[in-house]
């Protein structure tokens, strides 16, 4: 067990350093369910750490995981690779739950040398590392160069930012 979650590790960590690709996570739904718990848990807790974020804005950056989950699927759908939809988007997220690990340790360990302001600065950078990630994740999902893939997560993301800013003001700190 725990040299399997070892394993799933060190795949998630290959994909954030674009060496892997969705491929290599085994094709699970109760992955996926452990990813999206993971996912929400990982929200919580940074919506918690940042004392200017609430349920609302929590609630908000749930939904725009959700909607750029529904995006990526749909864009892996129709370029017909339907079967690369639940590794694509699991890989996704746990992904996502690695950035945001990484986040709230830059942030935490940055904060009291930095201060709140240039630490969250210097995390934030982390997170936005999760675009090219996301379009790593998706280009090889729909076997397309990686630019493509890249500009369908910077879409995503362009979309999110429109989202976020219609429903109100919040912080976009969730891939």
């Amino acid at each position: 067990m725990i040299g399997d979650v070892l394993t799933l590790f060190k795949t998630l960590l290959d994909i954030v350093r674009l060496q892997k690709g969705p491929e290599a996570i085994p094709h699970s739904p109760v992955l996926f369910v452990l990813m999206v718990a993971a996912w929400m848990a990982v929200g919580a807790v940074v919506t918690a750490m940042i004392g200017e974020l609430n349920q609302s804005d929590f609630a908000i950056s749930m939904l725009l995981g959700v909607i750029a989950l529904v995006i990526y699927a749909a864009a892996i759908v129709f370029s017909q690779k339907s079967t690369r939809v639940l590794q694509s988007l699991t890989a996704i997220l746990g992904c996502g739950v690695l950035l945001e690990c990484l986040f709230v340790t830059g942030y935490l360990s940055l904060s009291p040398i930095l201060g709140k302001d240039i630490a969250g600065l210097a995390s934030y950078l982390i997170l936005l590392w999760s675009v090219p990630v996301e379009g790593h994740i998706i280009a090889r999902a729909i076997d397309r160069h990686w630019y493509v893939g890249f500009l369908i997560a910077m879409a995503v993301f362009l979309i999110q930012i429109q989202v976020s800013t219609s429903l109100g003001p919040t912080d976009l700190a969730t891939p």
